[in-house]
């Protein structure tokens, strides 16, 4: 498949995902974003239409590829209402994932306002994602470029590339702001750290180890 065809696919994957936007529908045609505003709403207050620009509806870089070399060899650049004023309201953002090769990894998280679908531009990607107790079933699949994989809203998932060469992906997510809980630093690198008697006793281990994990995850957030 042709890299134009498959960022094509990850266009309209992206387009086609307000279908699914899980923010409430806007009552107006837009309502961008006033981030000097000091009233605080469920979202952000609109900004008074008629001083709208384009720019607040443009974001470029998402051409470039992100920074892999850190410890766990993956880049997320998410572009969501943060970044464009513009998707205030509309339930909808998307991202730019980058992974090294063997190994790159976007591991265990959340998001817990949004659902998230997938298209592997170049790599091949481990994938998968948990469903909620009692079951705990993992649903898993290996990603070839072009593939798409949909991550329902809340569940616990990854993305592990297990090729020889970088991998990377775009994903769209069904909320302005999908949120973001990376399992391994809510839980052991909290701020303050949740009790070592706590974690030891929840995750079957020892004090020690808990410390260690603790002091190795701390340094990340």
């Amino acid at each position: 498949m042709a890299p134009q065809t498959v960022l094509l696919l990850a266009l309209l994957v992206f387009a086609s995902s307000q279908a699914f936007a899980s923010d409430p529908s806007p009552l107006q045609d837009f309502c961008v974003a006033d981030n000097t505003s000091q009233v605080l709403v469920n979202g952000f207050v609109c900004k008074n239409p008629a001083i709208v620009k384009p720019e607040d509806f443009f974001f470029e870089g998402l051409d470039k590829a992100g920074n892999t070399s850190i410890k766990i060899g993956s880049s997320v650049n998410v572009v969501n209402v943060n970044k464009i004023a513009g998707l205030n309201t509309l339930g909808i953002s998307i991202a730019r994932l980058d992974f090294a090769p063997y190994g790159g990894l976007n591991p265990p998280h959340t998001h817990p306002r949004a659902t998230e679908i997938l298209t592997v531009v170049e790599g091949t990607l481990y994938v998968g994602f948990v469903t909620s107790s009692p079951n705990n079933t993992l649903f898993a699949k290996v990603l070839n470029k072009g593939d798409v994989f949909v991550f329902p809203e809340g569940l616990i998932h990854f993305q592990f590339n297990i090729g020889p060469v970088p991998a990377f992906a775009i994903a769209s997510l069904s909320s302005q702001n999908p949120g973001l809980i990376t399992i391994a630093n809510a839980v052991f690198g909290s701020n303050p750290s949740i009790s070592d008697d706590v974690l030891a006793k929840a995750f079957q281990l020892d004090k020690k180890t808990v410390d260690w994990l603790q002091a190795q995850l701390s340094a990340t957030n």
